[in-house]
């Protein structure tokens, strides 16, 4: 990282950890992204707004998933932090943060895969599937791996 954005702020995000009734969890594939990198829902917390109900919005934002369809069943003790590539700082979210900081809830899903619908009004993901736990950190961008192996350890006692 250039020290020209260590001064930068991180944007305060939410992360959704989404588990079926089989222990899978969901991904998606990101349309803005060629590569083969899957992740779960995230997004930014909206001024006002607290990270459950912007993890609640994203997911339908994201997976078209109603907030009835699931359940909470933990939010981490604490924010996760991931900076940007330096290749990526300066042109995301308008180049005012240095990365994410992100509050983190792992959810039960109480549908089925019929109520799940990623062509939603701003579509985000180009594909979904379910992966087992031990999948994710293989599946993400490398950026990002660190702070999902760190979330996979904060909710394992529940997977």
């Amino acid at each position: 990282m250039t020290d020209a954005y260590l001064h930068l702020p991180y944007r305060p995000c939410a992360g959704i950890m989404l588990k079926n009734r089989d222990g899978l969890i969901f991904v998606g594939q990101r349309l803005d992204n060629s590569s083969e990198a899957w992740q779960m829902p995230q997004g930014g917390v909206d001024e006002g707004e607290d990270a459950e109900t912007a993890a609640l919005r994203e997911l339908g934002e994201e997976a078209g998933i109603a907030s009835d369809l699931v359940r909470i069943i933990a939010r981490s003790a604490n924010e996760h932090l991931y900076d940007l590539p330096p290749d990526l700082m300066g042109r995301m979210w308008g180049g005012r943060y240095r990365g994410q900081r992100q509050h983190w809830f792992l959810m039960s899903f109480l549908g089925s895969d019929h109520d799940i619908n990623i062509e939603t009004e701003h579509q985000e993901f180009r594909a979904w599937r379910w992966a087992a736990p031990d999948e994710l950190v293989d599946l993400i961008v490398p950026f990002k791996k660190e702070l999902y192996a760190n979330v996979l350890r904060e909710f394992a006692d529940h997977l």
